[in-house]
């Protein structure tokens, strides 16, 4: 399990954007993962990790979780700071 530490969450104000919120984490103290988007779906909100433009024109995850359980850690983490920020917002 990942110890994930001083979450930060900047919301994005864009009433018809699909996109929430931008999150940096620091992981295990000496790890920092900037620039994860907060996404609103279909079927609710779901993380869009860092990434860059690939040579087909299509986007490449420059850093992503290896497994499922790391991946939902982090979107439990992350909502629930968005969901403070946006708290605080209104």
């Amino acid at each position: 399990m990942l110890h994930v530490s001083d979450p930060r969450v900047r919301i994005i104000k864009k009433e018809d954007s699909r996109l929430k919120a931008i999150a940096s984490i620091t992981i295990d103290e000496c790890f920092v993962i900037h620039d994860i988007k907060v996404v609103e779906g279909r079927e609710g909100f779901f993380l869009q990790m860092p990434n860059k433009k690939n040579l087909e024109g299509g986007y490449t995850d420059i850093v992503h979780p290896l497994n499922n359980e790391t991946r939902e850690q982090l979107k439990d983490i992350i909502l629930a700071e968005y969901e403070k920020e946006k708290d605080k917002a209104e």
